[in-house]
């Protein structure tokens, strides 16, 4: 009997030593989206930078990691159809949080021989089968909403919670300011969000107002963008990333809030 106490002593002292060295698992953020939120391989080949690189440093990473999932070409149906998203769904745990933002390749064809990356648009029931040509596959093509939907409610499944944001815009100017992409992805991920329940920012339309600054295409050219008007440099990804963590802070109540830093990075 005497031996069997001195075990279980033991035991629960060993278990109370491995807490006090070992805190608990932190949360993730998981970065979901396209070359604007991660480019390439992550190290500013050719000048590019996502803005998820960048968001890191306006957290708590002591309390919170960040997983950037993004990949360069992909929209909100081939993130999912190459098994993207079934590797985070593997992890994701309560507590998390899933930032998506998709809408720049999705407006492609939805079945070529260079890329076939492109939903239906709108955010219906719509779906279209195809012999992908790329693939070799038999492939259900969804709509932008119906791809959007499916992270969302996915993650909520797991206890995760899903932040949904508007598409950056590229330096293309209309009247004088540039094109904000509303009555079509910035509306319809709106759209989705609040049906869904989902956090949503409208980094389309908060970014655009900030370009709009610059006063001229050519200036927000040199300042924020490499040599295309859709990838920007780290200046313009730095921007990105401060406009998205302003977003999430003037969401209030959004969770994510308890680890954002008082002071924001220079």
């Amino acid at each position: 009997m005497k031996h069997n106490f001195l075990t279980a002593t033991l035991i629960v002292s060993v278990a109370f030593i491995l807490l006090a060295i070992s805190p608990p698992r932190r949360p993730t953020l998981y970065l979901i989206g396209d070359s604007t939120v991660k480019n390439s391989s992550d190290k500013g080949e050719g000048g590019m930078w996502g803005w998820g690189h960048f968001i890191a440093a306006h957290l708590d990473t002591s309390r919170l990691q960040v997983e950037n999932h993004a990949m360069g070409g992909r929209s909100s149906r081939t993130f999912l159809a190459e098994g993207r998203w079934d590797r985070i769904m593997a992890t994701l745990k309560p507590g998390d949080f899933v930032m998506m933002q998709f809408g720049h390749n999705d407006a492609g064809p939805v079945n070529d021989t260079i890329r076939a990356r492109g939903s239906i648009k709108g955010i219906g029931d719509e779906t279209e089968e195809i012999d992908n040509l790329i693939t070799k596959k038999h492939e259900l093509v969804h709509s932008y909403g119906w791809y959007l939907r499916k992270y969302i409610t996915d993650a909520q499944a797991k206890g995760a919670l899903p932040i949904v944001l508007s598409l950056v815009p590229r330096n293309a100017w209309k009247n004088g300011k540039v094109e904000r992409a509303t009555g079509n992805y910035s509306t319809w991920a709106a759209d989705v969000a609040k049906k869904q329940g989902a956090y949503y920012i409208d980094l389309n339309g908060r970014v655009a107002a900030k370009y709009d600054a610059l006063g001229d295409s050519a200036t927000l050219q040199t300042t924020y963008f490499v040599s295309d008007h859709t990838h920007t440099n780290a200046a313009g990804a730095r921007l990105n990333a401060a406009t998205v963590m302003e977003g999430i802070q003037q969401l209030g109540n959004c969770p994510l809030n308890q680890y954002v830093l008082a002071k924001a990075p220079k």
